[in-house]
C-alpha cells in the first residue's frame, strides 16, 4: 500500500489536520466547524487555514471564495467536549474536506483517523458507519493521539531516551481537555490515563468572562478572543509577584495591552494596537523583588503623568480594551484549576498520578521524557512553569525533563503521517469487507484501545 493512498486525518475538537501518508506537513488545517455571519442567511464552510486565522471561509461552492467579518458569528461544531455528537455535521464537514479540498476518492483510499481516548463504542459505531458506509474508504485504522506523538517524537531522536527506551509521558493540552498518558512500547497505557476536563475552548471562555465582566461583552466574539488568546496570554512564573504588578498604573505596569476590535469596515480582523507592548514583561527577571505597592497619592501623580492617547485607551467607545493580569490568569486555569470552584486536579498533579499508576520502574523515565503538545502547550513559558510546579512532587533523586514539540499543532498528524508510511500499516487496518462481515464492534478489537 502506497502511503499516498493513505488519508491521514487528525479530526480534532477545533481543528482538522488532513493530508497523505510519509508527508512532513498536512496539506490543509481546517476548523472543524461551520461558520454562519450576521450578513450571512447560510453556514459558510471553513477554508483551509493556517492555526492562527479564521476569516476566510467559502460557501458549499469551492469557487466561492468571501472575506466575511466574524464579529459575533454563530458556529456549529460536530464534535463537543472531545467526542462527535452529530455525525450528520460532521459527514457534510468531511464530504466537503474530501471533494473540494483534498480532492481525493475516499473509495480508492485508506483512512488514518484519530480518535479521543475513552470514546464510547456508540461513537466509535458511529465514527466506522461514516467512514464505510458514507464515505466507502477501502480500509480503516484508528489511532489514539498520545501513541502517534510518542512514534513521531522516537523517530526524531533514534538515540535519544524516548526512542532506547520506548517510554514516554504525553501531555495533550487540546481544544477540550487536557490528557497526561504514559506510552509504553507504542501503546497508550489506559488505565493510567489522567485527564482535566478543560482545553483551549474552556480557556477562550473564561477569557471572555473576564473581558466582558471588565470592559466590554464580547460573550458572542469566539473567534475574536481566541485570536486574543492566541496573540496576549502568557504562563506566569510568579503569580503573586505578577499580580501586584498588574496593579501598577500607567508605564509600570508591564502587563497592560490594548485589542482593537473589528468595526468592519476599515478591518473585519482585531489587532493588537501597540505591539511592542506584548512582550514587555521579558523584561521580568525570575527573582526581580517586587517594589512596594504605591500610595493612592503615587498613583494620581503617575495618571497625570500619562500622555493623552494612554488615557483614552480606556474609552469604551473606542472600540477597544485593555487586558492586564487577564493575559496570565487565563493559562493559569491549567496548573490550578481549583482557584475556580473547578473539582480537579492541576496538571503537574495529574501527571504525578499518571505516572503512579505505573510500573515504579517506568517511573523515573516517564519523568525524564515528558512530551508536550497540543495547542494551550504554545502559551510562552508553559514548559518552565510546568517544572516548577513538577519538581517539588517528584521524588529528588528522578530527572525531570519536558520536551515541547516542534509543532504541537501538528504533533499527532505527523506520527500518524509516519505510521502510515510504515510497512506493516496494510495488515493493521480493518477492511471494508471485514467491517461488513463483522460489525464494527469485533473490528475495533484489532485497534487494542
Amino acid at each position: 500500500m502506497s502511503p499516498h493512498n493513505v488519508v491521514v486525518l487528525d479530526n480534532g475538537g477545533g481543528l482538522i489536520k488532513a493530508g497523505h501518508g510519509g508527508e512532513c506537513d498536512p496539506l490543509v488545517v481546517v476548523p472543524n466547524c461551520l461558520y454562519r455571519p450576521p450578513s450571512s442567511k447560510k453556514w459558510l464552510y471553513p477554508n483551509p487555514l493556517n492555526p492562527t486565522t479564521t476569516t476566510t471561509t467559502t460557501t458549499v461552492e469551492p469557487s466561492s471564495v468571501t472575506e466575511v467579518d466574524l464579529t459575533s458569528a454563530a458556529v456549529r461544531r460536530p464534535m463537543d467536549r472531545g467526542y462527535m455528537i452529530n455525525p450528520e455535521l460532521q459527514r457534510e464537514i468531511w464530504a466537503h474536506l474530501f471533494s473540494s479540498i483534498l480532492h481525493i476518492n475516499p473509495s480508492n483510499s485508506s483512512l488514518l483517523l484519530t480518535e479521543p481516548l475513552f470514546t464510547l463504542p456508540s461513537i466509535q459505531q458511529s465514527m466506522d458507519e461514516l467512514v464505510f458506509e458514507d464515505f466507502n474508504f477501502k480500509s480503516l485504522y484508528v489511532a489514539d493521539p498520545p501513541s502517534l506523538v510518542h512514534l513521531y517524537e522516537a523517530s526524531r531522536r533514534p538515540d535519544g531516551l524516548v526512542s532506547r527506551a520506548q517510554c514516554s509521558l504525553v501531555v495533550d493540552c487540546g481544544f477540550s481537555f487536557t490528557h497526561a498518558s504514559p506510552v509504553f512500547q507504542n501503546f497508550t497505557l489506559n488505565y493510567a490515563v489522567k485527564r482535566i476536563d478543560l482545553g483551549g475552548k474552556a480557556l477562550t471562555n473564561y477569557l471572555k468572562e473576564l473581558v466582558s465582566f471588565r470592559a466590554v461583552n464580547v460573550m458572542e466574539e469566539t473567534f475574536i478572543m481566541d485570536d486574543v488568546k492566541e496573540n496576549l496570554c502568557f504562563v506566569s512564573l510568579d503569580v503573586p509577584r505578577d499580580l501586584q504588578i498588574a496593579r501598577k498604573p500607567g508605564r509600570e505596569n508591564l502587563f497592560r495591552c490594548t485589542y482593537v476590535l473589528p468595526d468592519g469596515v476599515t478591518h473585519t480582523k482585531g489587532f493588537v494596537k501597540y505591539p511592542d507592548q506584548v512582550h514587555r514583561y521579558h523584561s521580568l527577571a525570575d527573582d526581580a523583588p517586587l517594589a512596594p505597592t504605591e500610595t493612592k497619592e503615587d498613583m494620581n501623580n503617575t495618571e497625570m503623568t500619562e500622555k493623552p492617547e494612554d488615557r483614552r485607551r480606556v474609552d469604551l467607545t473606542k472600540n477597544e480594551f485593555d487586558l492586564t493580569n487577564e493575559r496570565f490568569l487565563v493559562p493559569e486555569m491549567i496548573f490550578h484549576p481549583a482557584d475556580l470552584g473547578m473539582n480537579e486536579a492541576g496538571l503537574a498533579e495529574c501527571i504525578v498520578r499518571a505516572v503512579n499508576c505505573c510500573h515504579p520502574q517506568l517511573h523515573p523515565v516517564l519523568y525524564e521524557s515528558i512530551i508536550l503538545t497540543g495547542g494551550s502547550t504554545l502559551f510562552p513559558q508553559f514548559a518552565k512553569r510546568l517544572e516548577m510546579e513538577l519538581r517539588p512532587l517528584v521524588p529528588d533523586d528522578y530527572h525531570v525533563k519536558i520536551t515541547p514539540q516542534q509543532d504541537p499543532m501538528l504533533g499527532v498528524w505527523r506520527g500518524g503521517s509516519l505510521l502510515a508510511s510504515s510497512p506493516d500499516f496494510k495488515a493493521m487496518c480493518v477492511t471494508k469487507s471485514e467491517y461488513e462481515e463483522l460489525g464494527s464492534a469485533r473490528c475495533r478489537k484489532r485497534f487494542f484501545h
